[in-house]
């Protein structure tokens, strides 16, 4: 863990200097197979699978090994300990809440850190504001295909959504496209990867009667790494539910499944609704819902707020969605990285 927050602090130390950058981060190389040859300490009643008992023809564990099988069955243990939760649950703060569906369960905001940063290695720091997290049930957190949707909230405003009918967003792409193009001139100068934005994996839409917004960009990172990043926003009175999510390309389709689900757990508490907005009382966000997905909406200049993105090439894909300076979205992944990204 300790050489992971190395990595991740030289990352940090890079996004602070490189200034404005858009920091969506590509999915990791798989690691390697398991050795099924290697004897591997389990918790008890874990459901993880345990590589097999060396054969007599099997090679002598190399030196080191002891260590990395220890590690694993800490981690498997810490997994285990996360409180799968489910039916209706307030979020901190009091606002809003979420109605887990079937399939799925809920971690409240201290598991969600132990998540991810003693498991998926990410700075305590970067984690603070998280609300919680809905992770699918038949999924180990360890597994390689997991994920989950994190949770945060951002207290700037209500979002008017008067453009909800005017919007190109094939424009909208088009600048997008462009900012990152900018951004990414200034990764390579600074001696990582190039990004660009391919296009909307999911084309943005906008429920009018739920008040809710998702879409999903197709990112692309040097020449063949390409990655998922989900975004869907609930508005409420004085600020908008975050939730995000991130994975390969080709979970596109199995997010799309599941769409419908993720959008009907997340909803506003009584008197915290986007309905109860009152004008001239409430605090108005300076942009609409361009401005979301485009990520101006909560900007504050020379200011990080949330979750900053930290680490390339790595081992588990999370998404958090954050603020960063000059009015794009970066993003947060962690795990077992192998260089640091600004």
């Amino acid at each position: 863990m300790s050489v992971r927050l190395r990595a991740a602090g030289a990352a940090l130390v890079a996004v602070m200097m490189c200034g404005t950058a858009l920091a969506d981060i590509p999915p990791p190389e798989k690691t390697p197979p398991v050795d099924q040859t290697k004897p591997s300490v389990a918790p008890e009643g874990s459901t993880e699978v345990v590589p097999a008992a060396p054969s007599p023809s099997a090679e002598k564990p190399r030196e080191g090994d002891g260590a990395k099988d220890v590690a694993a069955s800490t981690e498997e243990a810490k997994a285990k300990s996360l409180v799968q939760r489910d039916g209706a649950i307030d979020l901190p703060g009091g606002q809003a809440k979420v109605t887990v569906a079937e399939g799925f369960a809920f971690l409240d905001a201290a598991d969600t850190r132990t998540l991810l940063v003693e498991l998926w290695g990410n700075p305590p720091d970067a984690v603070s504001d998280v609300l919680g997290a809905i992770v699918p049930k038949d999924v180990s957190v360890l597994a390689e295909g997991s994920w989950a949707a994190i949770i945060t909230y951002e207290n700037d405003g209500h979002v008017a959504d008067d453009d909800a009918a005017t919007i190109n967003y094939d424009d909208l792409l088009k600048e997008m496209q462009a900012a990152t193009a900018a951004d990414s001139e200034e990764r390579v100068k600074a001696g990582y990867g190039a990004i660009s934005l391919v296009g909307w994996a999911q084309k943005p839409s906008y429920d009018v009667t739920e008040h809710k917004l998702y879409w999903a960009k197709h990112l692309q990172f040097g020449g063949d790494v390409h990655t998922l990043n989900y975004a869907i926003r609930a508005l409420g009175r004085t600020g908008v539910l975050q939730v995000n999510v991130v994975g390969d390309m080709r979970q596109l389709d199995s997010v799309n499944a599941q769409l419908p689900k993720l959008l009907s757990m997340v909803s506003f508490n009584e008197g915290h609704r986007y309905a109860d907005y009152q004008e001239g009382v409430d605090p108005l966000a300076a942009g609409g819902l361009a401005a979301l997905i485009a990520g101006g909406a909560a900007a504050k200049a020379g200011l990080f707020k949330g979750l900053i993105a930290l680490l390339a090439a790595l081992w588990k894909v999370i998404a958090i969605g954050l603020v960063a300076v000059g009015g794009l979205i970066w993003r947060m992944f962690s795990g077992r990285s192998k260089e640091p990204s600004a």
